[in-house]
């Protein structure tokens, strides 16, 4: 369910969002080239017994697209300054992709206001990243990037995506059609702007340039939960590998049928693993001294 969204202004500029439910709250944190409207499913599923606050990012959806700074820390700080506004002391962030390493990012500046960490399909945690992502930053990408959010490109794609269905060819995942519908975003010069000022900011044409395993030590006061897609062709499944070195007792979840959104193509899986972490006593955080919880396959 969709509905009118709330805005408000911080610093001079304007960030939208969707702000339902009472009690614990989540702050949903969508990823590159997406929105607040990717967690719509998990949110309305949330919202019955939490209070979930799904922003646009700067530089995505219906947020303000200015120039300026789209590092991982700005993003952690316009977080930090939204939930002041909604005088929220602490929350439950869950960070998808891009919004993984956001969300690291905040806990490690703000541990005071973060209960539990969650990553899905989490950057910032490894260098390797789809070629299609380390292609977007090179020099000369923004003469491309217009022609793949042009009408052209996108009318013939959504043509084929409908001739896919109708000859009965295998249905195609809700993450591989998130990912041509973000396309359409690059249409717009200010977007597109924000898309390569974001993704240069953590990319480069070798892969990740950020990552936080020299800090994950930080976040073993949090309790923490990785959740990926097995599918996954954006960011490996094997980054949750050398995560579990530094935090050997993070709770792993892996939705064998999902892809880079396993929100999107497992939605009803998630909600129930999500919601039955979220209900968990506290632990204090990972111990470091404790054997690694292996991963749950579902």
């Amino acid at each position: 369910m969709q509905e009118a969204a709330t805005q408000v202004v911080l610093h001079g500029q304007e960030v939208v969002f969707t702000d339902r439910g009472t009690g614990q709250t989540v702050l949903l944190v969508h990823g590159l080239m997406s929105t607040r409207h990717t967690w719509d499913d998990q949110l309305d599923r949330l919202a019955r017994d939490y209070r979930v606050i799904a922003p646009d990012l700067l530089g995505h959806g219906d947020s303000a697209k200015p120039a300026g700074d789209y590092s991982l820390g700005a993003h952690a700080a316009m977080l930090r300054d939204l939930l002041d506004v909604l005088e929220v002391p602490r929350v439950t962030i869950v960070g998808h992709s891009l919004g993984g390493g956001i969300a690291m990012q905040f806990a490690y500046l703000f541990p005071d206001r973060t209960d539990r960490l969650v990553l899905v399909s989490s950057g910032g945690l490894g260098r390797e990243v789809s070629p299609a992502l380390r292609a977007a930053t090179l020099p000369g990408s923004e003469l491309v990037l217009p022609l793949l959010g042009s009408g052209f490109v996108r009318g013939v794609g959504d043509c084929a995506l409908r001739l896919w269905s109708r000859v009965g060819l295998p249905a195609i995942s809700p993450s591989s059609t998130q990912g041509w519908r973000s396309l359409a975003g690059l249409a717009d010069p200010a977007s597109r702007r924000a898309f390569l000022a974001t993704s240069r900011s953590v990319i480069n044409a070798g892969g990740q340039t950020v990552s936080a395993q020299d800090r994950l030590t930080s976040l073993l006061s949090h309790d923490l939960m990785l959740m990926w897609g097995r599918r996954d062709r954006v960011i490996p499944i094997s980054h949750i590998e050398t995560t579990l070195e530094s935090l050997p007792r993070s709770h792993v979840v892996v939705l064998s049928r999902s892809g880079h959104f396993p929100h999107l193509d497992e939605p009803e899986l998630f909600a129930i693993e999500l919601d039955s972490f979220l209900k968990r006593p506290t632990s204090g955080g990972p111990t470091r001294a404790e054997a690694a919880r292996p991963a749950r396959q579902i």
